[in-house]
């Protein structure tokens, strides 16, 4: 009866190895995929990082664009007429009325006369 025990330990154990070996392959093939997903992952995440600091660089040129022109637009203003001065030459030019000035010639015609 001793040897039909063994046998029976000896099966049990044969396929308790199995499932271990079993059970090891699928923990690798797991393993296998999460670092495979991992690598993938981390690859799409320096691909994206990689397109921001493009991004960034585009940006920070164009506000060294836009701050240039700031500048230039500031020193240009202030070449302009200021609306109060615009208005004092208005009315000095409706007070100038060429017209109602007197020829040298007229007057002396006038002054003869």
């Amino acid at each position: 009866m001793e040897e039909g025990a063994n046998y029976s330990e000896d099966q049990y154990g044969a396929s308790s190895i199995r499932d271990l070996e079993e059970r090891n392959r699928n923990l690798k093939d797991r393993l296998i995929l999460i670092g495979q997903n991992l690598i993938d992952f981390r690859d799409k995440t320096e691909d994206e990082i990689l397109e921001m600091k493009k991004d960034i660089e585009t940006l920070n040129n164009n506000v060294e664009k836009i701050r240039d022109f700031i500048e230039t637009l500031s020193g240009e203003v202030g070449k302009f007429a200021k609306k109060e001065d615009l208005d004092i030459l208005v009315k000095q030019a409706k007070m100038f009325q060429p017209m109602e000035f007197v020829k040298k010639s007229d007057l002396e015609t006038h002054h003869k006369k």
